[in-house]
C-alpha cells in the first residue's frame, strides 16, 4: 500500500466513521484504487481526491461527543486544492520575511524611543558586530527585555498554531485546539502548585512544575482514552475530563492556600503572559519547536490520509496506532513547553488553523509551515497590544488573543456553516 500524495484535502472536510454511507463509501474507494494501483502515487492521489468529492456530497464532518459540526464540504474541498495549487513557491519566504519585520518593528514600540536602526545595530554588537553605540540602557531595553519577549511570542505563536493542525486532523474536529487532551490545565495546576504550595521546596521552577502537570495530564489522557478503546472520540472526552479535573484542582489550591497578591499574580499567568520571557525560555520553547516541527512535517502525507478516517489511511499503509500515538505526544509536549514559559493562551490554535487552510487549501506540507508563520506573526503584535495599550498597565496575552479570536471564529463558523 503506498501513502497518499500531495494537494489530498484537509481536516474539516471529511466525513467522521459512523457518521453515515460516505465514510465507508471514501474507504472504499481508496481501498479499491489502491489495490489496482499498486505503489503508483499519482493514482493513490487521485484516489484520495476522490474520496474527498464522496465526502463532500455527504457534507458531514466529524465531531467527538458535543462538538460535532455539519459542513458543506464538497466545493470547499475542491476549491481548496484549486488555491492550494496556484499557491506562489515563495510563500513561506513571503511569510519568513513578514515576520522578521514584524519583529523589528514590535522592538521599536513602547515607552522608550527605540528606533528600527537601533534594533539592528543592538542585535549585531551582541552578535559580534562592531559596538551599536547605544546607551547600556537602551541596549538593556532591546536585547534583554524586549527582543527575547518577541521572540518568545513568536514561537509560541508559531507552535501553538502547528499543534492545533495537527489536533485538527488527528481527532477529524474542526474544534479540537492545543488544550483539548487537557495539558493547559495540567500546566496550569503544576505551576500553581509551586507557587502557592511551595511543592518541590525552591528545587523546582514554576516551569519546571507547569511541564510536570502538563505530563502528569497527559499520561491521565492517555490512560483513560486507551482504557475505554482508544478511538478519536474517546481521546477527546477523556481531554474534556482531565481539563475539568486539573482546573477543579487549581481553583482549589489557589482558594484555600493563596493570599490576595499571590491569587493575582496567579490569575495573570493563568491568562497567558510573556512578560518574564528571557533568553532561556525562548532557547528551550524554540528547540522543542524546531523538532516538532520536524516530526510533523515528516507525517503531512499521512495528516492528509488522516482526513478521511481510520480505515481510509489504513487502506493506505499508514500505522493508524503507532501516528497518532506519536504525533499527540509530540503535540503535547510541545504545548506543554510552551505553556510552562507563557501560561495559558487561547484561541491561536484553534482559529489560525482555519484562516491558513481557506487560503492555501488543505495539504499539510504547506498548512504546517504556512500556520506556523501566521501564528507566530498573530501572536508578536497580539503581545505588543498587550503591552502598550494600557501603558504602564499590561493586559494579559490571552486576553488579548480571546478578544480577536472570538469574533474570527463565529466568524469561522459562519463560513464553513455556508459553505462560502
Amino acid at each position: 500500500m503506498t501513502r497518499p500524495g500531495r494537494g489530498t484535502p484537509g481536516t474539516d472536510e471529511a466525513p467522521a466513521n459512523g457518521s453515515g454511507g460516505s465514510g465507508g463509501s471514501g474507504g472504499d474507494d481508496l481501498t479499491k484504487v489502491a489495490g489496482r494501483t499498486g505503489d503508483a502515487p499519482a493514482r493513490v492521489e487521485d484516489a484520495v481526491d476522490r474520496a474527498g468529492d464522496a465526502a463532500g456530497r455527504a457534507g458531514a464532518v466529524g465531531g467527538a461527543g458535543a462538538v460535532g459540526l455539519s459542513l458543506r464540504s464538497g466545493a470547499a474541498s475542491r476549491s481548496g486544492r484549486r488555491v492550494s495549487r496556484a499557491l506562489p513557491p515563495f510563500a513561506v519566504a513571503t511569510g519568513i520575511v513578514l515576520l522578521c519585520a514584524s519583529v523589528a518593528l514590535a522592538l521599536t514600540i513602547g515607552p522608550a524611543d527605540i528606533r528600527v536602526a537601533d534594533v539592528w545595530s543592538a542585535v549585531a554588537s551582541h552578535l559580534g558586530g562592531e559596538p551599536s553605540g547605544l546607551s547600556a540602557i537602551r541596549d538593556g531595553i532591546v536585547w534583554d527585555l524586549r527582543l527575547p519577549r518577541t521572540l518568545l511570542a513568536a514561537v509560541c505563536g508559531a507552535g501553538l498554531a502547528v499543534c492545533g493542525v495537527v489536533m485538527q486532523s488527528l481527532l477529524r474536529n474542526p474544534l479540537a485546539d492545543p488544550f483539548v487532551l487537557g495539558v493547559s490545565s495540567g500546566a496550569s495546576t503544576g505551576a500553581v502548585a509551586v507557587i502557592v504550595l511551595g511543592v518541590g521546596g525552591g528545587a523546582v521552577s514554576v516551569t519546571g512544575g507547569a511541564f510536570l502537570g502538563a505530563l502528569c495530564s497527559f499520561a491521565l489522557v492517555l490512560l483513560l482514552s486507551h482504557t475505554l478503546g482508544g478511538s478519536t472520540d474517546r481521546v477527546v472526552l477523556a481531554g474534556v475530563a482531565a481539563m475539568q479535573l486539573f482546573s477543579a484542582l487549581t481553583s482549589f489550591v489557589v482558594m484555600t492556600g493563596a493570599d490576595a497578591e499571590t491569587t493575582r499574580g496567579v490569575l495573570f499567568w493563568l491568562l497567558g503572559s510573556l512578560s518574564g520571557a528571557g533568553w532561556p525560555e525562548v532557547g528551550v520553547c524554540a528547540a522543542v519547536l524546531a523538532v516538532v516541527l520536524l516530526v510533523c512535517g515528516g507525517h503531512a502525507r499521512t495528516l492528509d490520509a488522516f482526513a478521511f478516517g481510520e480505515d481510509a489511511a489504513a487502506a493506505l499503509g499508514v500505522s493508524v496506532a503507532r501516528t497518532r500515538l506519536v504525533l499527540l505526544s509530540v503535540t503535547a509536549l510541545l504545548t506543554a513547553v510552551l505553556v510552562s514559559s507563557a501560561g495559558a493562551i487561547g484561541f491561536v490554535g484553534l482559529v489560525l488553523p482555519h484562516a491558513v487552510r481557506a487560503l492555501t487549501g488543505p495539504g499539510h506540507a504547506r498548512l504546517l509551515p504556512l500556520s506556523a508563520l501566521a501564528g507566530a506573526v498573530f501572536l508578536v503584535w497580539a503581545d505588543t497590544l498587550a503591552r502598550t495599550v494600557l501603558d504602564p498597565r499590561e493586559v494579559p496575552v490571552g486576553v488579548v488573543t480571546s478578544l480577536i479570536g472570538v469574533p474570527a471564529f463565529v466568524l469561522v463558523l459562519y463560513r464553513t456553516r455556508t459553505g462560502r
